[in-house]
């Protein structure tokens, strides 16, 4: 149970990025999918590429990038990372601003007590703030109930992935 003057979301600071990995592992380090490692090598390797890009854009203040945390330093609860993309405008989007969030994560054990929709609600908010138009994410069978409560919906689009790096 998280207490309740830590069920407010905030923006993440350099004192949660271990945290922020940690809550990342139950995406990335386990489980099927084109993201998860592959091997412990891979999995090394993307946490030490996630801590350094954390703490460049925790660093930084551009208002294209906002990682939102719910919970104390030393004990997260949850987690989303809201970018923002300029992209060509298009009819529903004049501004070209496009929002994305991504790393959506709720600690296992605290799951299923409101905590994904209130970090979601709260990158929302910020997408909102800083002129996004509109908002695409990509989601697992698990989070597609919260993301339609939240008012969004199938864009009717096939996601494809090209690896650049090769075979």
């Amino acid at each position: 149970m998280i207490s309740q003057r830590n069920r407010q979301p905030r923006p993440a600071a350099a004192a949660d990025i271990e945290e922020l990995v940690r809550l990342r592992t139950f995406l990335l380090s386990t489980g099927d999918g084109p993201y998860v490692a592959r091997d412990p090598e891979e999995d090394a390797a993307w946490q030490h590429s996630y801590r350094g890009w954390l703490a460049q854009v925790l660093r930084r203040d551009d208002n294209r990038v906002h990682v939102a945390v719910l919970g104390p330093p030393g004990g997260l609860a949850a987690c989303a990372i809201a970018v923002i993309d300029d992209r060509a405008p298009t009819a529903r989007c004049l501004n070209g601003r496009v929002g994305w969030v991504q790393t959506v994560v709720v600690d296992p054990a605290l799951r299923h007590q409101g905590l994904g929709a209130r970090v979601m609600t709260y990158a929302l908010d910020w997408l909102r703030g800083n002129g996004a138009s509109s908002v695409a994410l990509q989601t697992t069978a698990d989070g597609a109930r919260l993301y339609r409560r939240l008012g969004f919906h199938s864009s009717d689009e096939d996601l494809l992935t090209l690896d650049l790096r090769g075979a």
